[in-house]
């Protein structure tokens, strides 16, 4: 079984000296489960493993029910090994976060021989309870959608059909039969992600009109759109600060974000067009029904797959430092993409087909000349290149 670079980090992360809890946050279906039964199969002492994903969520009495019993077990360990305990899907639980702190705090003070590591698929609910409750506590781990490099490890793809078919191991072994991909991508994937990421954890009034958003997201990839457009194509929409909203849940759930333009100093505003950015482009052809021959013929569709596949690359592998992305235009003109550290800032372009045009960032960097310009199909690297890449401390 292929065995993730996550796994290697966390179990050194369980070796160092500070005694901290261990958080893994991603998509569903990406290999969080596996890659803690494979830091379990590693782990040299007893392992306990519980789960949260249920059709009707837990209570806090869960978390401390399965955490006594692990203390018990680590009272009566007479060797030097820690024992672990694994929660799956922990943001499911009302207040997890602080039953996890009052216990956690319990552990330490008593030098408990045990360990923790918590795993979770909904960024917001688990962001919101590690910096309200566990601050200085715990060490986050991401776990994201599979790159390039992975599936070509794993399952020997080529480029392209990693650009069609993203990365979604689960789904690797339908690709030879379409139709049974998409369906297993739109039914196993997807609309778990809709209903227990989503609509089961937070408050959506109009829940037609999340799924019409994320929709319409799936047929403009890489596409600015605006909110009053967007208005226009979905019914009972309400409002663009409901549609804004639900971007942002769309984001939390890992499958869709919609980048903001960027400006700087006095011009720098929100409430820009969003550019919507699909996380995975498995998403995008398994809710398309277009076939990867049309796909690969359709010049138009595929320059869009691969901008929008360089875009995913860049938030499933920036999250390890603090960055913001944008998305540049100028009545005509435009960049693709603007990533900003506390470092540096990049400006890139991306180049899939005969179009080799650069009007755009000649513009952008007069207008920004601190800035470092990156061509990517063209120039700087070749697309395979670039997606073999750390981005920021590869580039």
């Amino acid at each position: 079984m292929y065995e993730r670079q996550i796994v290697i980090e966390i179990i050194r992360g369980f070796q160092r000296k500070k005694k901290l809890l261990h958080i893994i946050t991603g998509p569903r279906q990406v290999g969080k489960t596996t890659a803690s039964q494979q830091i379990a199969e590693k782990w040299q002492g007893q392992v306990l493993t519980f789960s949260a994903d249920s059709p009707i969520p837990p209570g806090p009495e869960w978390i401390q029910s399965n955490w006594e019993r692990t203390q018990r077990l680590a009272d009566k360990q007479r060797d030097d090994n820690d024992v672990l305990l694994i929660l799956d899907e922990v943001q499911k639980v009302f207040g997890w976060s602080e039953m996890v702190k009052l216990l956690w705090d319990e552990v330490v003070k008593n030098d408990t021989a045990m360990q923790v590591l918590l795993l979770g698929s909904s960024s917001l609910l688990l962001q919101k309870g590690v910096t309200e409750s566990l601050t200085g506590r715990f060490f986050l781990y991401h776990c994201n959608h599979w790159q390039y490099w992975e599936m070509r490890e794993a399952f020997d793809w080529d480029f392209d059909k990693w650009i069609f078919f993203g990365g979604y191991p689960g789904a690797a072994d339908f690709v030879d039969e379409v139709q049974i991909w998409a369906d297993y991508v739109n039914n196993s994937l997807i609309e778990t992600v809709m209903a227990k990421d989503i609509l089961q954890l937070q408050t959506v009034n109009k829940p037609a009109l999340l799924r019409h958003l994320f929709l319409l997201s799936c047929g403009a990839p890489a596409q600015i759109l605006s909110y009053n457009k967007m208005l226009g194509q979905l019914h009972d929409a309400g409002n663009t600060t409901t549609l804004a909203h639900y971007l942002k849940l769309l984001e939390s759930a890992y499958l869709v974000s919609g980048l903001e333009l960027f400006k700087r100093g006095k011009q720098k505003k929100r409430g820009s067009s969003p550019k919507l950015i699909l996380w995975n482009n498995a998403l995008i052809n398994a809710v398309s029904g277009i076939t990867f021959e049309e796909a690969r013929i359709d010049h138009s569709w595929w320059g869009r797959l691969v901008e929008n596949a360089v875009g995913g690359h860049l938030l499933n592998t920036l999250g390890k430092q603090p960055y913001s992305m944008f998305y540049w235009r100028d009545r005509h003109l435009e960049v693709d993409f603007v990533v900003e550290t506390a470092r540096k800032t990049w400006v890139l372009e991306v180049k899939s087909g005969k179009s080799q045009t650069t009007k755009g960032m000649s513009k952008f960097m007069k207008l920004y000349p601190e800035c470092t310009p990156l061509l990517i199909g063209a120039g700087n690297f070749e697309l395979e290149d670039f997606f073999n890449k750390q981005p920021v401390t590869e580039w």
